[in-house]
C-alpha cells in the first residue's frame, strides 16, 4: 500500500482533492465516466468543500461523474446525521452534476434491508457484474471500523452481497453499507484518517495481527491501489 504522512491537514485535504481530479481525468479518458463511492465524516467534508471551490470545479467533468455512498445512517436525507445531506450541502448542490447520477443510500417508505438489495442492483446497473468502482473514499473510526463495518458484527463475514443493512445495537439505529467484497474490487481506494485518537487502531490495522473482528479495516486489501493519507499524530 501507499502511505503519505502530512505535516498539516490543509495539505492533506488539497492532495486528496488533487487525487480526485487526477483520477477523474484518468477514468473519463479510459471509459468516459468516473464512478465513485464517498464516505461521510469531518475529513471528507473538508475535501468536498475544497472540490466545490472555483479552483477545482472547472477541472472536473461533473456530468460524467456517478456518485454512490460507502455507507449511511438510516435517517431521512434532510437529517443532520445523513452522509448524503452533508455531501449535497458541501459539494453536490454546488456543482453541475446530473441528478440521475446520484444514488443516496436512503429512501422513504422502504425497509433498509430491502433497499440494500435495490441499492446493490443500482450499482450493478451502472458498474455491471464486475462491480469495479473507479474510486472509493474511506475513513476509519477510533475503533478501527470503516464504512459501517463495525467490530464484532455479522456483516464482517459477508462474502457475497455488495450492499447490506443491519441494526447496530450500540447506536440503536440501522446502518446500510457497502461490504468488504465490493470495496476490495475498486480500482483506487483512498483512506483518510488522522489525529491522536486514531493512533492505536491504525497501528493495529497496519502492524498488528490479523484480527478483522476487532479491527474491521483489516478486511480491506492493502494493495498497490490502496492509498493512506494520514498525519504524524496518528502515526507517532
Amino acid at each position: 500500500m501507499n502511505i503519505t504522512v502530512f505535516e498539516d491537514l490543509d495539505t492533506l485535504y488539497k492532495k486528496a482533492a488533487d487525487s480526485f481530479v487526477d483520477l477523474s481525468k484518468k477514468s473519463i479518458g479510459k471509459h468516459d465516466r468516473f464512478t465513485v463511492a464517498l464516505s461521510g465524516g469531518s475529513s471528507p467534508k473538508a475535501i468536498f468543500k475544497l472540490l466545490a471551490t472555483q479552483e477545482y470545479t472547472d477541472k472536473i467533468e461533473w456530468n460524467k461523474v456517478w456518485f454512490f455512498w460507502v455507507d449511511e445512517r438510516w435517517v431521512p436525507l434532510n437529517d443532520g446525521k445523513s452522509n448524503a445531506k452533508m455531501t449535497n450541502d458541501t459539494l453536490l448542490d454546488q456543482v453541475p452534476v446530473n441528478k440521475d447520477q446520484i444514488f443516496p443510500m436512503y429512501r422513504d417508505g422502504i425497509e433498509p434491508e430491502v433497499y440494500a438489495e435495490e441499492y446493490e442492483q443500482s450499482i450493478r446497473n451502472v458498474l455491471g457484474e464486475e462491480g469495479i468502482f473507479d474510486f472509493i473514499l474511506l475513513g476509519m473510526g477510533d475503533d478501527g471500523h470503516t464504512a459501517s463495518l463495525f467490530p464484532g458484527e455479522k456483516i464482517l463475514n459477508e462474502t457475497e452481497k455488495w450492499v447490506d443493512a443491519y441494526y447496530l445495537k450500540p447506536q440503536e439505529m440501522y446502518r446500510i453499507t457497502l461490504t468488504a467484497p465490493i470495496i476490495n474490487r475498486a480500482e483506487n481506494i483512498l483512506l483518510v484518517t488522522f489525529g491522536e485518537s486514531k493512533r492505536h487502531a491504525l497501528n493495529e490495522v497496519l502492524n498488528g495481527e490479523y484480527n478483522p473482528e476487532m479491527y474491521p479495516l483489516q478486511l480491506i486489501d492493502r494493495k498497490e491501489n490502496f492509498h493512506l493519507f494520514t498525519d504524524k499524530e496518528a502515526t507517532a
